[in-house]
């Protein structure tokens, strides 16, 4: 059974005929967006934002009209995944390396959804590597002041050996913390560290978390 795709698709309730919708991005929220298509293929009436260049082809083949996060002054709701979500709604996001368009999309939503299978909703942050965006120039300076954090930095590199590169032509560090006593500061001291460019601790945004379970049951808390 797919925790995945029922906490996917049980997100798409909270669209409405009219509304402008922001388009997340992930193995998740893929099934919310699929939903979204068939939909809209039945007379569904929305407009998308998309969150990546890869959420963008996919609603492009589905058929999900898209508009531009600048002709649009806010979103009224935002569907998206996670790679953790703890009790207190503070998540970890951008294991996909979309997290600056992610976090720029959450901030203008009037509801920000994030949809997730049981295994990650933790306790406490921080087992999943924290997700950094950086500028390339002297990235390694960059991963220094990082280290100072507390944590082991590491450059993300793909198959080929050559560093990953975000839709913004970025670089992601790779955090590797034992756990996240304080997310809320940790946020803050990394968005201070010149270089970095965001960081993938999404705090006080996510209004609805749609967990799936393998048994087909999904639990909504708000």
């Amino acid at each position: 059974m797919n925790a995945k795709k029922f906490a996917g698709e049980k997100a798409v309730e909270y669209v409405k005929d009219g509304m402008t919708v922001g388009l997340g991005t992930g193995s998740t929220v893929y099934w919310s967006i699929t939903k979204l298509g068939n939909l809209v293929k039945e007379g569904l009436n929305i407009k998308g934002v998309p969150t990546s260049k890869e959420t963008e082809k996919l609603a492009k083949e589905l058929g999900i009209p898209l508009v531009s996060m600048s002709s649009v002054d806010h979103l009224d709701v935002t569907i998206d995944g996670a790679d953790e979500a703890n009790p207190n709604f503070e998540l970890i996001k951008g294991g996909g390396g979309a997290l600056l368009r992610e976090k720029m999309v959450a901030s203008i939503s009037k509801q920000f959804i994030v949809v997730i299978d049981e295994s990650k909703f933790v306790n406490q942050l921080g087992a999943f590597p924290l997700p950094v965006e950086i500028v390339p120039f002297s990235w390694e300076t960059t991963l220094k002041t990082i280290n100072k954090l507390g944590c082991t930095p590491k450059l993300r590199i793909k198959t080929d050996s050559s560093p990953f590169v975000s839709d913004n032509e970025n670089y992601i560090a790779d955090c590797y913390f034992e756990n996240i006593e304080n997310p809320a500061e940790l946020n803050l001291q990394l968005n201070m560290i010149p270089g970095v460019v965001e960081n993938g601790l999404f705090i006080n945004m996510a209004d609805t978390i749609v967990l799936g379970k393998t048994n087909g049951d999904v639990t909504v808390m708000s």
